[in-house]
């Protein structure tokens, strides 16, 4: 939207983790977009081979897969701190300032905490394919430690993202649901 301000993005004032966790974030989302503009090529790439040159492609369905997977994992942490995701603020909105910084210490513990159940199985997920030394079943034969790895660093990010949400509102630097008071 024209003239939208930054009241959507995360505030963290000066309080030196809250900005480290927030580059942390922008860098994951730079990252993100870095892969997806890599698939865009490979697919390019993979389209000239088959369709101009008529010959043959090994590896890049496989790889843009993999980078739009990763892309999709390592950006979640920028999406959470710019609000970007689907946001249903009718009950936030309708409750009293109290009630509302409840909720939002409750939305975000549980978040926390499903994100945490998710960042333990995929390290584990990761581990096993690195321990294994699993590869995958094409030709190209990738090592799936490789791919897998944005399971846990993208929750992880995510995570970390979730919790310094959750010391900006208690320390006041940021609003409940990023609503101004009622």
């Amino acid at each position: 939207m024209a003239g939208q301000s930054n009241a959507t993005v995360a505030n963290v004032g000066n309080n030196p983790f809250l900005r480290f966790v927030a580059a942390l974030s922008t860098l994951a989302g730079w990252c993100s977009a870095a892969m997806i503009v890599i698939a865009v090529f490979i697919t390019c790439q993979m389209i000239f081979i088959r369709f101009v040159l008529n010959g043959s492609t090994v590896w890049q369905t496989e790889a843009v897969i993999y980078l739009v997977v990763a892309a999709t994992l390592i950006g979640l942490p920028y999406v959470q701190r710019l609000r970007g995701h689907v946001n249903v603020d009718l009950v936030p909105l309708a409750l009293p300032n109290g009630a509302r910084k409840i909720l939002c210490y409750v939305t975000l513990s549980v978040s926390i905490l499903i994100v945490g159940v998710m960042l333990f199985y995929g390290y584990e997920y990761w581990h096993f394919a690195w321990e294994r030394g699993w590869r995958s079943d094409t030709v190209w034969g990738v090592r799936l430690w490789i791919p897998y790895l944005s399971i846990p660093i993208g929750f992880g990010l995510l995570m970390l993202q979730l919790i310094a949400d959750l010391v900006a509102v208690i320390l006041g630097i940021d609003k409940p649901f990023g609503l101004e008071n009622a």
